[in-house]
Order: structure tokens, then sequence, then C-alpha cells
């Protein structure tokens, strides 16, 4: 039965106990009170019944505030309108996703009168990324005598899509780039630096290269003349993002995979205000997701939707594979930046020698992500026997991780060894300074 009994109920229960203190000396006051529950009880089923269509007068929708980002807290409103002539005293309780965090109390109770709506809101956190589902709003009514909450599942299940935090993505951007971030290029309209499209000249100042001199315009004017040169635009971006057995790693709260997917968006942000066109490969043993480089904020949202549900897999990424896949797909010039893990020579090697798919028509960026500071465990100064052996192991994988990162220099590529915490500034870093070099 969908019904619980009312504290009306009960108390009529109750009273009906009270003759009994006197049954002592009249017998027959305990077949009264037995009839008498018995009535009640039967009246609360006719009750129930009587009411139970009720529910058919109710309207009840969820609505969300927002899109679902991990770590962000996103508000769920419930809307419930009496659709008859009569006054519903009604109690609601949601069942949202228990994979998230809930903030405030899903249940509401209040009186709703005929032809009215009302509403209550609750928060949730998503703790990860990937796809949730939300139950069916459980509602209870009072019958019409009180004596029952008749129970219904009203609204349909939903689905939802839990994304990349894109505020936290933005927020790297302008914390790495300050000043430098292209929000400044945008106002300024042009950002000076030592790309390859020309944009004026202007007298030499103390300072200029020499190899921006232009020679022509100083025979004519007879003083020295310097080129000035602005950001190139229009260039492609492609991020290859590792999803392999390493990249499962947590640090703190969340996997190296996630912290690159963050570092991943605050670039394409930064691309995407520059004027460049990004692209996004995601790859294990197989390349799982590829877009494309595209500019604009379209291009987000199309990233966003495909890393909502990625995530990295207990197995070794097949660096040939996908550097194949981009030499295929990518016939201009791009800087390729692979989002990786390294620890042994093995897969240093297989590393290496893929990136000759990519040189020379690429620029690749290889940024390696530690699981922390190994510079820092080597210089502690050990405590325990055990402390020795720690610092034996990072020593070797720095050791391993400079001589892989050295060798990708030697090929014409660039190379970063950072931690979780200093990829998304490294990387932005990298990123203009590739760009005011002219190196693409």
């Amino acid at each position: 039965m969908n019904f619980v009994f009312s504290r009306t109920f009960y108390i009529l229960i109750a009273a009906g106990f009270v003759p009994l203190s006197l049954s002592w000396n009249l017998p027959f006051l305990r077949y009264s009170v037995l009839a008498f529950d018995l009535l009640v009880v039967a009246a609360a089923f006719i009750d129930y019944y009587a009411s139970r269509g009720l529910a058919e007068e109710l309207k009840l929708e969820r609505d969300f505030d927002r899109r679902f980002a991990i770590g962000d807290r996103s508000d769920v409103k419930i809307t419930v309108e009496n659709e008859s002539d009569r006054t519903f005293h009604i109690r609601i309780k949601d069942e949202f996703p228990p994979e998230m965090i809930l903030n405030e109390d899903r249940s509401a109770e209040f009186v709703l009168e005929a032809h009215q709506n009302a509403e209550f809101t609750y928060g949730l956190t998503p703790p990860k990324r990937g796809n949730y589902k939300f139950g069916k709003t459980a509602v209870r009514f009072r019958s019409k005598f009180r004596l029952v909450w008749c129970q219904a599942d009203l609204n349909e299940a939903d689905s939802v899509k839990v994304y990349p935090n894109m505020r936290r993505a933005r927020e790297m951007e302008l914390k790495a780039l300050g000043a430098n971030s292209y929000l400044a290029i945008q106002r300024k309209s042009v950002r000076r630096g030592e790309g390859r499209e020309f944009e004026s000249m202007r007298d030499y100042v103390r300072g200029d290269e020499m190899r921006h001199i232009s020679w022509t315009a100083t025979a004519r004017r007879s003083k020295l003349i310097t080129r000035q040169y602005q950001i190139e635009r229009d260039q492609t971006i492609i991020i290859a993002l590792d999803a392999g057995r390493l990249m499962t790693g947590r640090i703190g709260d969340e996997t190296k995979f996630d912290t690159a997917i963050h570092a991943s968006l605050a670039l394409m942000s930064a691309a995407t205000r520059g004027g460049d066109n990004c692209g996004l490969m995601v790859f294990g043993r197989k390349v799982k997701k590829f877009l494309p480089p595209k500019k604009g904020i379209g291009q987000i949202d199309a990233v966003l939707e495909a890393l909502h549900d990625l995530e990295p897999e207990l197995i070794e990424p097949s660096y040939p594979r996908a550097f194949r896949y981009i030499s295929a797909n990518l016939k201009k010039r791009a800087f390729v930046i692979i989002l990786t893990d390294l620890v042994d020579k093995e897969s240093s090697k297989e590393l290496i020698n893929s990136l000759k798919l990519l040189r020379p028509r690429h620029l690749p960026l290889v940024a390696t992500i530690g699981d922390r500071d190994l510079n820092a465990t080597v210089s502690e100064k050990p405590k325990e026997i055990k402390d020795v052996f720690t610092q034996s192991a990072a020593e070797e994988i720095i050791h391993q991780r400079e001589a892989a990162l050295r060798q990708v220099e030697t090929l014409g590529g660039l190379a970063l060894d950072v931690t979780t915490q200093t990829l998304a500034p490294r990387l932005l870093e990298t990123y203009l300074r590739v760009k005011e070099r002219g190196l693409l």
C-alpha cells in the first residue's frame, strides 16, 4: 500500500483505548474498543482508496539552474502545481543521484491552495565527471478524511551530464597569465611580440634587436627604423591527452587525467581569446576522441561534451598510433601538446621514437605530470632507512625523466616536467612564449 497513517489516525486509535481502563468491571467495553479500532482502520483504508486518485491533479517539474560541473554547486528546483479546486497538504522528497553531495535537505512540506503552485530548491555538488540519473519525486498528500498520507511518484527520471569545470579552467588561465592574458590582448587589439606577422614601422629604440631593423627604410629616412610584429593568429593548437595507466594516479581528490583536462581547457580558453584554432585528441591503446582544430566558444563546448564521460584505463598508451593519427589528419603545421607521464625507460623510449612521426612538420611539446615534487623529496634529509630508498627511487625517476626530455629537445621539440599544481601555469607560459617568439 502506498500510504502511511496520519497523526489523526493514531490519535483516534489511542482514544479508543481510554475506555479499557474501565473494562475490569465492564467487560463489554473491550469489545466496543475492538470494534471502534477496527472501524477506524477500515475507515483509513476506505479513505486511502477514495483519495489516491487525487495525485493526478498535481503536476510536478524538476529544473536545474545550470549544467552540472565537477566541484561546483548546482541548484535543483522542484515546482508543484495544484490543478484542482481543493487544498492539498503535501510533503515532497526528491530522489537525487547518490554519488552527488547533498548540500541541503531534499524534502519540503507545504499547503498548496487550489490552482496555486509552490516550489523549493536544494543544492547538489558532483564530485566526478560522468552521467548521473535522478529518480522520480515522491509526493505524500493528506487524504480527504485526513486519516492517511497517500504516496505517489510524480515526475519522470532525468539523466544529467557532469562536465569539467570551465570556471576553474578560466581561473587557472587568469592566474597564470595575469596581465598577459589574451583578455588583455582583445582589449588592445594587438599584442606586439616576435611573431611573424608584420604590423608597422617605428623609430629604433635602444635595446631593439638588430634583426628587426629595416635597412631599406633606414636608408630612405636616414635614421634607424625598426619593424614591429604582432602575435600571429589563426595558428593550430592540438592537445593530445594520454588516457593510459599512469594517468589514473590520484593526487588529492582527483586523477592526473582530471588535472590534465582542466589544464587543457585553460590553454584552449587562452588560445581561443588569441584567435587560434584548437583541437583535442584523447588516446590510450587507440584514439578515443578526436576533435579537429577550430576556433570559437563553440569548440570549447564541443570539448566539454567530449570529455564529460571519458576516463583513463589501466593500459599502456600507444604513442605511435596517436602521433600517426595526428600526422594523417593535420596537414597544416601545428603546436602539438602531449600531456602524459613517464616513469620507465621503455615508455620514454617509445615516446621519443614516436615523436619522429610529428617532426619536422609540427612543433611538439611533451609535458610529463609527476606525482609530486621529486626534487623536494631528494633534497630532504632522510630520517629513516626507508627514506633513503625513497630518495634513491626519486633520483632514478628524475634521471630518466631528464634524459627523456633532453632527447625531446634534441629532436627539436619542447619539454616540461611538472607536478599537478604547476601543470596549468607552465603550460600557459610555454604557449605564450611560443607565440611571442614565432616558433610556429
